[in-house]
């Protein structure tokens, strides 16, 4: 179909040069949605998400075998049920869920959003069944956070969170199959050499990798070598390059979006702050001077006996 005579045909060539020339680092950025699912949502690179998770939950449940990808697109229990899109979902050897959520914006109420993408797992584990004794498999979510929560912003070296259902009086957990791990990556700021864990090494990639032009010889081990080969910017096919860098734009908007909203708050409440100041410094300033006319009009009074 011809456009219209008065529109100018869409010029694919110069688009795509546009996307190639926002790709600029040699590495993708693992905090994208394309970047993660790139690297950790691929048949190919499942090794990779298992180390990853092995080093997150080993001390919560020991060494995972084997984890399988399940269907991140999930439908609630009726028709008109709202559904949810995970990042990515997967399933260990024991038939535990687990989500893994990439946030890169600060949400309000991104917290009761991981509680209600935890349902979803939990439902679906009711068999279609007469007779169930309602015994349900571990849920893990995980969440990876490219901002911080306010409560402990000032606490910098709090950059993990391990939460479960915990009786609040002798702080002994009450029930352990349901589990939430939120990692604050802008609090991790350890450089290459400063690192000491694996599970360190795991943070320090995901939170550098698009600003590396080499791997660094800390990070000289096979499994770290694959996720830069993996994430070579060079070898994404043309569809991928296209799809990675719209993926930055979204990304450039939306924090372009919340930092002209925040300094339009900041500007209004500055400007409240100062009318407000104005307002109450003319007030005292009035209150002085009608209290200097009063002690004058004293000292006249006196003055006149």
């Amino acid at each position: 179909m011809k456009p219209p005579k008065n529109q100018k045909p869409v010029n694919t060539k110069r688009n795509k040069k546009m996307f190639y020339e926002l790709v600029r680092g040699k590495y993708i950025d693992p905090l994208t949605d394309f970047g993660f699912k790139k690297l950790f949502g691929e048949e190919c690179n499942k090794d990779l998400l298992l180390d990853f998770l092995n080093e997150l939950l080993y001390e919560e449940q020991g060494r995972i075998v084997n984890i399988s990808y399940l269907k991140s697109e999930q439908l609630g229990i009726s028709a008109d049920s709202r559904k949810a899109v995970f990042d990515l979902y997967c399933e260990n050897e024991k038939g535990e869920k687990i989500i893994v959520e990439i946030q890169k914006e600060r949400q309000e109420y991104f917290k009761d959003r991981t509680l209600f993408y935890s349902t979803f797992p939990i439902l679906q584990q009711a068999p279609k069944v007469e007779h169930w004794s309602f015994e349900l498999k571990a849920v893990y979510v995980i969440a990876i956070l490219d901002f911080v929560f306010d409560e402990d912003k000032n606490d910098l070296h709090k950059y993990r969170y391990d939460v479960k259902l915990t009786d609040i009086k002798t702080h002994k957990i009450f029930y352990d199959k349901l589990t939430f791990i939120y990692l604050e990556m802008p609090k991790f700021t350890k450089e290459a050499h400063e690192l000491e864990t694996r599970f360190e090494k795991w943070l320090y990639v995901i939170n550098n990798l698009y600003r590396l032009d080499y791997l660094p010889d800390e990070l000289r081990e096979y499994i770290f070598e694959k996720m830069f080969a993996a994430a070579e910017v060079a070898k994404l096919s043309q569809a991928e390059h296209l799809g990675y860098a719209r993926n930055l734009m979204i990304s450039w908007d939306q924090y372009s979006c919340m930092k002209t909203a925040t300094d339009e708050a900041k500007a209004e409440g500055l400007a409240e702050g100062l009318a407000e100041g104005l307002v109450k410094g003319l007030a005292e300033g009035e209150q002085e001077r009608l209290k200097l006319q009063k002690e004058l009009d004293e000292l006249k009074r006196l003055l006149k006996k």
